[in-house]
């Protein structure tokens, strides 16, 4: 998953103080769950690495909540524009397929503690909403992926938004023991990505 990116007032050089230290405590964010998980990224060690005080998070963020919310809205965006940069690539509906599952688990496994923790450890109910909404923009996408294959004929008659949260749930399932911090899988990624993108061209009829 990508790094916390600029706001538009940083690229444009506009940057405010508050933006600045907002933006300081959302990358503090993401490199505490990189490290260790939600258990590392304590409201307290935020700040700390921020450099600001802990009432200074309060005055960005209401709660630990909203300022993870923030965290993986930010994070999924950038995501999200990398699974359509890749959906882009000429070719097949099966090709365009092909170059998603690839994007999604490389970019997880090149980053595996920070992928676990925003997509498969537990965390507040606010936060959970957000990965529901990312699922949902992610599961649209592939469902209309998969419009345009059985409009032109590539793949079989189907449900396609059934069958693209279908395909989600498989490939979340795929990288659980890849990710997980406990677990003792280990898989060779390009090997990974071979074997889930071999099951998503056969659940789609390709």
């Amino acid at each position: 998953m990508p790094v916390v990116r600029t706001s538009q007032e940083q690229a444009l050089g506009g940057r405010s103080r508050g933006d600045a230290t907002r933006e300081r405590l959302l990358e503090a964010a993401v490199e505490l769950l990189e490290e260790g998980g939600y258990s590392v990224a304590t409201v307290a060690a935020i700040a700390a690495r921020s450099g600001v005080a802990t009432g200074a998070l309060y005055r960005h963020f209401p709660s630990k909540a909203e300022l993870f919310v923030e965290v993986f809205r930010t994070v999924a965006e950038g995501e999200l524009e990398a699974l359509y940069e890749a959906s882009a690539v000429p070719g097949t509906v099966t090709d365009k397929l092909d170059a998603i599952v690839r994007e999604y688990t490389g970019s997880a496994m090149e980053r595996p503690q920070l992928s676990w923790a925003l997509v498969y450890e537990p965390v507040d109910p606010l936060v959970d909403a957000e990965r529901l909404a990312y699922r949902q923009t992610y599961r649209e996408h592939l469902g209309g992926l998969l419009r345009l294959g059985i409009a032109e004929g590539e793949l079989p008659d189907q449900d396609a938004e059934l069958t693209a949260a279908s395909l989600i749930g498989a490939i979340s399932e795929a990288l659980v023991g890849p990710l997980s911090p406990l677990g003792q899988e280990r898989i060779n990624e390009e090997q990974l990505a071979d074997a889930v993108s071999s099951f998503c061209r056969r659940a789609i009829g390709a």
